[in-house]
């Protein structure tokens, strides 16, 4: 993915994926006002967005349907097949190793790590847990390259810690904490219920 596109466009590019994948038969071209309405934005914010991508849209015409889901899947990485690993098979870990969505990025959840000996050794969503003690070789084994965090706040810095030692340097956090990682590590936080606090105020 490129460096020069704001974080809060590249945040919208998913959106307009899965819209125009949602999509079945009709027209083959659509025009960047047929998204901005579908999805209640700005026309002109549509067409800037998309035009960080490869696709070009033709006047009065609009953008070839196929040809511009190709090119966010492009710019997105959607090819580029990733593996990515889950710290904590507790409820939320154990929620997303049963997701299949990830797939529709190029994303393989390879496996997950917790201490809890009921879980290790077994399998969760056909997906194996291992011993986190053992995490290091485990991370190496399946060549993963992201990671996500799903233990409690006061664990969340010690498997970050971790991560980056084995390698990772693209994480997803949702551990309600800051972590302190190097330069070259990145790291996005989910707080759910900070998230969830923003909807409660606006009510």
């Amino acid at each position: 993915m490129k460096s020069d596109i704001p974080v809060i466009c590249l945040q919208r590019l998913p959106i307009y994926l899965n819209y125009l994948k949602s999509l079945e038969g009709g027209e083959t071209y659509i025009s960047s006002g047929a998204i901005a309405r579908a999805l209640n934005m700005g026309e002109v914010l549509v067409r800037k967005d998309l035009a960080y991508t490869s696709a070009t849209g033709r006047t009065r015409v609009g953008y070839n349907r196929d040809e511009l889901v190709a090119a966010l899947e492009d710019y997105l990485g959607c090819n580029n097949k990733k593996k990515a690993v889950i710290v904590g098979a507790g409820g939320l870990g154990q929620a997303l190793l049963s997701y299949g969505g990830f797939i529709n990025y190029g994303i393989e959840i390879a496996a997950a790590f917790d201490n809890d000996p009921s879980k290790i050794g077994k399998e969760i969503a056909g997906k194996p847990v291992f011993d986190v003690n053992n995490a290091q070789n485990g991370i190496r084994e399946t060549g993963a390259e992201l990671a996500v965090i799903c233990v409690p706040a006061y664990h969340a810095q010690e498997v970050v810690d971790m991560l980056v030692n084995c390698g990772v340097n693209a994480i997803l956090n949702f551990a309600p904490v800051l972590l302190k990682v190097p330069e070259n590590v990145n790291v996005r936080n989910i707080d759910v219920a900070a998230n969830l606090a923003i909807l409660a105020s606006s009510v």
